[in-house]
């Protein structure tokens, strides 16, 4: 069993943060979708605080963009990877990369489906 001091040590906590910064940087840096993404963000937060009544509603309208921005996270990763292994056009990696590039459209489409769901009665 760790120590609960290993749970709790801050320079492991501060390496994961400088990891994950880094990781969010790279995304900004090199895609583009990632950069629609976050434009649209800077729209999504307060149009999410201004038509969300309740605090449910607010945390919603904005969570669900935020799971865009997720998904777009691991399909450039996905995406890395498939690279990584061969730059070579492969059947296979065709399909993973396409797979992955649905999941961000689902996730697209699941936003839009709340925020209509939320807005239709306002």
């Amino acid at each position: 069993m760790k120590k609960i001091s290993n749970v709790f040590n801050i320079n492991r906590i501060a390496k994961a943060l400088g990891f994950a910064l880094s990781g969010i940087k790279t995304i900004f840096l090199e895609e583009i979708a990632f950069k629609q993404e976050i434009l649209i963000t800077l729209f999504i937060i307060p149009l999410g605080l201004y038509f969300g009544t309740t605090a449910i509603e607010k945390a919603t309208l904005i969570s669900c963009w935020f799971l865009v921005l997720i998904m777009e996270a691991v399909n450039s990763a996905i995406e890395a990877v498939v690279d990584r292994i061969s730059l070579e056009k492969h059947p296979l990696s065709k399909k993973i990369k396409d797979v992955s590039s649905a999941t961000v459209l689902l996730t697209i489409l699941n936003a839009v489906i709340v925020w209509i769901i939320i807005l239709k009665d306002k």
